[in-house]
């Protein structure tokens, strides 16, 4: 990633509220996307969910990503 975008995600990944907020959002998608995967029966839509949570899941890490790359 660009280091000057990582920089101006600082602001965000360093306010404690934002961030709460942020992984209140991606549990309640996860839990979302959890019921979903049990009442599908069609295997390609299990794949699309599961890496929808997987991207979800990379939220929860942003922080570390933003400062590593902002280095």
């Amino acid at each position: 990633m660009d280091k000057q975008f990582c920089k101006s995600m600082l602001l965000l990944v360093n306010t404690p509220t934002y961030m709460d907020l942020l992984h209140e959002y991606v549990s309640v998608r996860i839990a979302a996307y959890h019921q979903q995967l049990e009442n599908t029966k069609d295997h390609q839509r299990v794949l699309e969910i599961q890496g929808a949570i997987a991207e979800l899941r990379r939220f929860k890490t942003l922080r570390d990503e933003m400062i590593k790359g902002a280095e």
